[in-house]
């Protein structure tokens, strides 16, 4: 089975400089211009090629967008809640908001002078410049670092403290080197781009225009639980439990 075919139930440190940014609770990192490694050799053949990257500096939310965060943004708005909402454990104030389509992401953002951010900006964030498999460094994810699921895919796993989403600011020793939270596990994260693959390009493709996920989530297995997994995902579909979001600041 794919990993689309299987996402159409589930989405299958050091100090930096921050400001508050303008969503009440979630600071803004700031992450410096500069060259840093993108994409791998030794993985899935869409994570290929790896080279080396000149980005441009930006400012991301120091962790996923909560379900008070994006109930704020609603109520302020008119724009539909989130899907979870009232759930026991998917709808806690302090958790991260699932239940969002990419459209419902990308208007979040929008609202608030920020954007969904790019591949290449998420990847950057988690893996810093040196190309590391994880935020924390090269140890695989476990339930001091990640809230992740079971060994095989796709169940969640209690054995970290959560048998679903965690809150927000869990997960303090897998924070990336600049400080931010949740970048491999808890959920899945829309990103700004659509799918393709890094030797081609979406309108090119021939493929539907899946939107781009990264980050693996609370039932992910360890396959699925690196700062360079793809997964291609339908940007129309609102109803898993374990996708999210958080956004950017570009060109500071």
């Amino acid at each position: 089975m794919t990993a689309v075919a299987i996402a159409l139930t589930f989405f299958v440190a050091g100090a930096a400089t921050a400001d508050e940014g303008p969503i009440a609770g979630n600071p803004l990192i700031d992450i410096p211009a500069g060259t840093f490694v993108f994409g791998r050799d030794d993985g899935p053949d869409n994570e290929r090629p790896r080279r080396l990257v000149l980005g441009h500096a930006f400012a991301i939310n120091r962790t996923e967008i909560t379900n008070r965060q994006y109930r704020a943004f609603a109520d302020a708005t008119g724009h539909r809640p989130a899907f979870y909402v009232g759930h026991p454990i998917l709808g806690l104030d302090d958790h991260p908001v699932v239940g969002v389509s990419w459209g419902d992401a990308d208007a979040f953002c929008l609202h608030y002078g920020l954007t969904l951010p790019s591949e290449q900006q998420y990847e950057r964030a988690a893996r810093g410049t040196e190309g590391q498999a994880f935020p924390w460094g090269t140890a695989p994810a476990d339930g001091r670092r990640a809230n992740a699921g079971a060994a095989h895919c796709c169940a969640g796993d209690e054995r970290d403290g959560y048998p679903m989403t965690a809150p927000a600011l869990s997960f303090a020793d897998g924070a990336s080197g600049e400080g931010v939270l949740n970048l491999v596990g808890n959920v899945w994260e829309w990103t700004s781009d659509l799918y393709a693959p890094y030797a081609a390009t979406a309108a090119s493709s021939g493929a539907k225009s899946y939107r781009v996920l990264r980050g693996g989530a609370w039932n992910s297995d360890p396959t699925h639980l690196t700062t360079t997994y793809r997964l291609a995902y339908d940007p129309n579909f609102r109803f898993s439990g374990n996708g999210g979001f958080r956004c950017v600041r570009s060109g500071r």
